[in-house]
């Protein structure tokens, strides 16, 4: 099944660049929400993830906030 994936960001995050990077060499495809540049998916963000903090990353409707390599690989079944 595809997963999937958000991840909302800020241009400044150094994380969210961690996060993104690790997703394309993987291969994952996924959608970028640059949550300084969008106030509306800012607080949507803050409504699932309860976090203003970014990275907030959404795979398959699941928040994980931060880059968490072992959630993250977990949830999109990477070994």
């Amino acid at each position: 099944m595809k997963k999937q994936v958000k991840i909302y960001t800020t241009p400044i995050c150094p994380w969210c660049f961690v996060a993104k990077n690790f997703l394309k060499k993987h291969g994952i495809p996924f959608e970028e929400i640059d949550v300084s540049k969008d106030e509306k998916a800012a607080k949507e963000m803050i409504q699932k993830s309860g976090q203003t903090g970014v990275p907030v990353i959404e795979i398959n409707g699941k928040i994980i906030v931060g880059f968490d390599e072992k959630k993250i690989r977990k949830e999109l079944d990477i070994k």
